[in-house]
């Protein structure tokens, strides 16, 4: 059966879905078969993978409304084992049209079994909110992953998001496994980077995984969105790609 992965953080500009975007095509070229789900009304994740998301029909939002199920809404990328179940700005509309029926934070969780044992990872990509959309992701998952950027606030946000968790877990009476805390936009260079990573883990201090790989602040992850591609396809040799490669691997590996 297939892991089900939600990177998660209620803040903006941590690398979330830049995270799901080249881990997904990592696993990938790396013989995993991997599905990633675009929960995110921007639909960034959509835009990296080059998919027209005003030319799309069934995405997300169709696919929780049950509109559409999720073997129609998945579009193969051109590469071999990567698929991805697009979004676009019609989720938005999703919370308030789902928010008072009952049992509308299982409804991710429920119309991805049919197609989970097909797939070694499902990604899941999730606005930095911690509204029903989100509530939906921890639901679904298995694992959480939750990455953390190098700057100073970065452990009062954590905290945050371990508090939110918890409560989720208490409202939905599932336990959520936190697969690893990811550091991201790191330099190595910089005092103020060491230490953060230095912090986070003294708090942890054995209680969380954290992943050995560090993603850097590369110049190559930030470009290859605009140029509508994974970084691994943009740039293969990018400081970039073989971090995310690395932490394919690591995933991989601790999976044994």
């Amino acid at each position: 059966m297939g892991e089900v992965i939600a990177i998660i953080n209620q803040k903006g500009g941590c690398g979330k879905t830049t995270t799901n975007v080249n881990l997904a095509t990592s696993l990938a070229l790396l013989d995993k078969k991997v599905l990633l789900i675009d929960l995110d009304p921007q639909g960034n994740a959509t835009t990296a993978f080059g998919i027209e998301k005003s030319e799309i029909k069934n995405t997300s939002y169709s696919l929780l409304i049950k509109d559409s199920t999720i073997t129609e809404t998945m579009i193969p990328y051109n590469l071999e084992g990567l698929f991805i179940v697009p979004s676009n700005i019609g989720l938005s509309g999703a919370e308030r049209e789902l928010g008072n029926l009952i049992g509308s934070e299982f409804i991710l969780s429920e119309v991805i079994q049919p197609v989970k044992d097909s797939f070694d990872y499902i990604f899941i990509d999730v606005p930095p909110s911690l509204g029903l959309l989100t509530l939906n992701a921890i639901y679904a998952a298995d694992s959480v992953i939750i990455p953390i950027q190098a700057e100073f606030y970065a452990l009062e946000g954590m905290l945050d998001l371990l508090k939110t968790i918890n409560l989720v877990e208490d409202r939905l009476k599932s336990e959520t496994n936190i697969k690893g805390i990811l550091i991201t936009l790191y330099d190595s260079r910089t005092n103020l980077a060491r230490d953060v990573v230095a912090d986070v883990n003294e708090f942890f201090n054995g209680k969380e995984y954290i992943f050995k790989t560090k993603i850097p602040r590369n110049i190559k992850l930030a470009e290859a969105p605009s140029r509508r591609k994974p970084c691994i396809i943009y740039d293969p040799e990018s400081a970039g790609t073989e971090a995310y490669v690395k932490l394919a691997k690591e995933i991989i590996k601790m999976d044994g």
